[in-house]
């Protein structure tokens, strides 16, 4: 069993055994306040950067397991970040949705939930938890589900992030309606990472969509590199958290990125 089946089928088995109202969970939703725009945030001019919140990983075990989300946040903002992502996976990742919300608290960055969304509920829960976007993997999810959980996400006012990792996915997402199209670069399957899948599928992008390169950035040749193959933003995790000073790695990657589209 590969890492995504397990880790799909962990949450598939703790919503099946999810007994809430979901009429209860849309008024709830669609009482919280308004959202801070992830997508239009990503449409500003230059390379922008989603920083992420990330306290370990399942192939490589503690990245920074005692981060402090509000100060992680905060040395995002200042580095100029555009986005927060923050992971709310308990088992995998260390995660939880009271990172979200004290690192989306302590800042005034749009924030997108970094999960696997595999019911509607997972969406109404982002939306109350504070997220002002959600994440839909296309290699997680069917046709009929990808369409619904976007529906939903629309419905209570949340963007939504459709990752995807070749062509055969971004078609699947462009007919759910994607506006926010990500390519991540590491194989959910194996969890290895090709650093030229991003730039190899970019072709297939329709226009208009805001394109997003997940995974596998690791530093300013990196970013330099995906702004020039057309990537509006980078969402970056593990090199700034182990990076000793993300202020600084933030900055590094927007710099490199809006010299290298200016070229």
């Amino acid at each position: 069993m590969t890492y995504l089946d397990r880790i799909i089928d962990e949450h598939r088995a703790a919503a099946a055994d999810d007994v809430r109202s979901t009429a209860a969970l849309t008024e709830q939703a669609m009482a919280a306040p308004p959202v801070r725009g992830f997508e239009s945030a990503l449409r500003g001019p230059g390379l922008s950067v989603i920083s992420e919140v990330k306290r370990r990983s399942p192939s490589k075990g503690d990245l920074f397991a005692g981060l402090d989300p509000a100060t992680l946040a905060g040395q995002y903002e200042a580095g100029g970040s555009t986005c927060l992502s923050v992971l709310t996976d308990a088992d995998n990742f260390g995660g939880s949705p009271s990172d979200l919300q004290a690192a989306r608290g302590a800042v005034s960055l749009p924030a997108l939930r970094k999960d696997f969304t595999v019911h509607e509920h997972d969406v109404l829960d982002a939306r109350i938890m504070g997220a002002d976007c959600v994440l839909l993997i296309v290699a997680a999810l069917g046709r009929s589900e990808l369409e619904h959980f976007a529906g939903v996400a629309r419905t209570v006012g949340i963007d939504i992030l459709f990752e995807t990792h070749d062509e055969n996915e971004i078609e699947r997402a462009c007919a759910a309606g994607v506006t926010l199209l990500g390519v991540n670069q590491r194989d959910l399957f194996t969890f290895e990472v090709d650093h030229e899948r991003a730039v190899r599928v970019v072709a297939a992008f329709p226009e208009g969509v805001v394109g997003v390169c997940e995974s596998g950035v690791r530093g300013a040749a990196d970013a330099a590199a995906l702004a020039v193959a057309g990537y509006d933003a980078i969402l970056v995790g593990e090199s700034l958290v182990t990076s000793g000073d993300p202020q600084q790695a933030v900055a590094e990657l927007i710099a490199a990125g809006n010299l290298a589209q200016d070229l």
